[in-house]
């Protein structure tokens, strides 16, 4: 059967919300579609996208949810869901591509295929204010390689007080992250600055330094699912080990980091080859409640202290 007969069938013989969620993860299945962009796994991947289809909020699942999954839907809006469905198990584009919508920390942001799509770890870090690690609330943060803006909006938000610079070498990307900093209002506070990592940083200083920069080493680069190939290569591929812009950010943090300053970076799966590439480097490595993993956390002091004793 061909992908326009499922289509005319869904909206010719089905009824409700939950029909077309039911049908939608069918299909999701066959297709054997990839899950990792916001949801893992069919079902809620068909959720998510019936809802941004009638333009309804997550909320209003803990809400209403029976009364939403039996309400009825017009022609129209089964004709767009099904579309919608129909893109997604043809292109094998992620859902967040599709709808232009992305939730990080409890937030929609815009994403197109300029940037990644957020799904860091940072997230729990974020709303936890990055205890026990930082005393006090920090007034100057940085966000490296920062994409579409979603941790350093993020960051204001959690840190009121505090100006945020949102930095990336694609100005393609800070486009995307102009458009989310405008979006929650946050121009006075979030700035994107066009950078080469700390190239045009010259004189600044940070109580705080994060980064989710590229870090898939060229073996998992091979490997990924396709749903992966629409995101761009620049903001993925870091080399052999996956660690060729984290050694550079880790030389040159000490120079922008406070006396009590803290880095934080995220390095996946490229975890593995910390230990080889940067022996006796005093990292430490966190765990999430929420899953997630691959994000060290070292003091401005402990750096300056490794490599002062790599000179010697």
């Amino acid at each position: 059967m061909t992908d326009k007969f499922y289509l005319e069938e869904a909206i010719n013989d089905l009824s409700t919300v939950m029909d077309m969620v039911r049908w939608a993860s069918s299909r999701f299945n066959d297709a054997q579609l990839y899950f990792g962009h916001g949801t893992d796994n069919a079902w809620d991947e068909a959720v998510s996208l019936v809802l941004q289809a009638l333009h309804l909020p997550y909320s209003i699942l803990e809400q209403t949810q029976q009364n939403v999954f039996n309400s009825s839907l017009t022609r129209s809006e089964k004709e767009k869901i099904a579309e919608l469905v129909l893109k997604r198990v043809q292109t094998r584009m992620p859902l967040p591509y599709i709808t232009n919508e992305a939730w990080f920390c409890g937030m929609p942001f815009y994403v197109d295929e300029r940037v990644l799509i957020p799904r860091s770890p940072f997230a729990e870090l974020i709303k936890n204010r990055f205890a026990p690690f930082l005393t006090d609330s920090p007034q100057s943060v940085l966000d490296m390689c920062t994409g579409g803006g979603c941790i350093a909006i993020a960051l204001a938000y959690a840190f009121e007080d505090a100006h945020v610079d949102a930095v990336d070498i694609s100005p393609d990307a800070l486009e995307v992250a102009d458009i989310n900093i405008q979006e929650h209002q946050l121009s006075h506070r979030v700035y994107p600055i066009h950078s080469d990592l700390f190239t045009n940083l010259q004189g600044q200083r940070y109580d705080l330094i994060v980064s989710n920069p590229p870090y898939v080493d060229a073996e998992d680069m091979g490997d990924l699912p396709d749903e992966f190939q629409h995101e761009p290569e620049l903001a993925l591929a870091a080399g052999d080990d996956g660690l060729d812009l984290v050694e550079t950010m880790l030389k040159q943090a000490p120079e922008y980091l406070r006396d009590n300053g803290w880095l934080f970076i995220e390095v996946g799966n490229s975890e593995v080859h910390m230990a080889q590439r940067f022996p006796e480097l005093n990292v430490e490595w966190l765990s999430f409640e929420n899953g997630g993993h691959g994000i060290f956390a070292i003091a401005k002091q402990s750096l300056v202290t490794y490599w002062q004793q790599k000179e010697q």
